[in-house]
């Protein structure tokens, strides 16, 4: 996927009080895919400006992108980014060297010069957060080493239990398929491990609208109490018309489409939606769940995607994890968001309940 990235930093005084917009827009339709700005406190315009490309990659990079035009009316940020200029300041280094190391996370990073007046979006977001941007409460953190600050909102992930669709490991989107007898015996132990866990009386439900991750949320809230609800954003994958398949009866049917599948999470199967959809879809559910549920502790029951997907933001890595990570049925993993944007992955694929 191909993104554009518009940037943008200030401070009112130089130094003084400072903060950046970012925009991450869909380079063949223009749409604005994802927005941050934050306040940095008393610093210089070169740091802000520094902050904003930072940022605007970090977002780029969450959103699965490939290729990513930057634009910024700093011509210092493009012209030492592009290797033209040296960098001679030392506070810029470090913010330099951090955002080489998320440009090398994408297959290819173009800088470009624009006018003031071409970057009116990053700018208007900039100022807002040079206007009074409400910062993150610094308190201390269980977090430790890790930097993150603040209490997060802790996600624990469970997987559905097996349909006949995965005895047959069949490309099971939305066919909404119940869960087999044993199935319902996978989630029962589910439910009753989590339900084992600390403070978890009460807790959050959410789960995607399909039948198998409703009976499963349903058996976590009988050992928890309370009511699970449905959110949309957590559906599975839509595989289109290889739904039902297996992988080899796809390739087979599409052989240079499921090939490019595999390689590109751009690319869709006939009829269904790409991985970059879901990763978007998904990192809005997560930011929902932050928003409302910050600093508890949600049970978030879904599919192998959508998991993936969260797994993923957590540990900012690139679409490749889609392949390289295996969840079992019934499976729980542990994923925690902080409100400075810092994550940790506590667990992962843990099927322990189901030995």
């Amino acid at each position: 996927m191909r993104v554009r990235v518009e940037a943008d930093g200030g401070s009112r005084g130089n130094p003084g009080p400072a903060g950046f917009g970012a925009v991450v827009f869909d380079a063949g339709t223009g749409e604005v895919l994802a927005e941050v700005a934050e306040a940095l406190g008393v610093t210089t315009n070169n740091v802000a400006e520094y902050s904003g490309l930072i940022a605007g990659l970090r977002a780029a990079a969450e959103l699965g992108a490939s290729t990513v035009d930057v634009r910024m009316d700093s011509k210092l940020v493009v012209e030492q980014m592009s290797g033209r200029w040296k960098i001679k300041h030392e506070a810029l280094k470090p913010l330099a060297e951090r955002a080489r190391e998320l440009a090398a996370g994408f297959d290819a990073v173009r800088y470009e010069w624009i006018p003031r007046a071409s970057n009116a979006h990053a700018d208007r977001l900039a100022n807002e957060a040079m206007d009074g941007a409400p910062r993150v409460q610094e308190r201390s953190s269980p977090a430790g080493w890790t930097g993150a600050r603040g209490t997060p909102t802790k996600l624990l992930l469970l997987r559905h239990g097996q349909t006949e669709m995965s005895v047959d490991r069949r490309y099971s989107g939305r066919g909404d398929v119940p869960l087999t007898e044993h199935g319902l015996t996978q989630v029962a132990a589910a439910a009753k491990r989590i339900a084992g866990m600390d403070g978890l009386a009460g807790a959050p439900i959410v789960c995607s609208p399909l039948t198998r991750t409703r009976q499963t949320a349903q058996a976590v809230a009988d050992a928890l109490g309370g009511r699970p609800e449905t959110l949309p954003g957590l559906i599975e994958t839509d595989f289109g018309e290889w739904e039902g398949l297996t992988f080899g009866e796809a390739a087979e049917r599409d052989p240079g489409l499921h090939a490019s599948w595999l390689a590109d999470p751009s690319v869709a199967p006939p009829g269904g939606e790409s991985f970059d959809v879901v990763h978007r879809r998904v990192r809005g559910v997560r930011d929902e769940l932050v928003e409302r549920f910050g600093e508890r502790t949600v049970v978030v029951v879904s599919h192998v995607t959508p998991i993936k997907s969260l797994l993923r933001l957590a540990l900012d890595a690139g679409p490749s994890l889609l392949f390289r990570l295996h969840l079992d049925l019934a499976s729980l993993s542990i994923v925690e968001f902080y409100p400075d944007g810092n994550a940790s992955v506590r667990l992962v694929n843990d099927i322990s309940h189901l030995a």
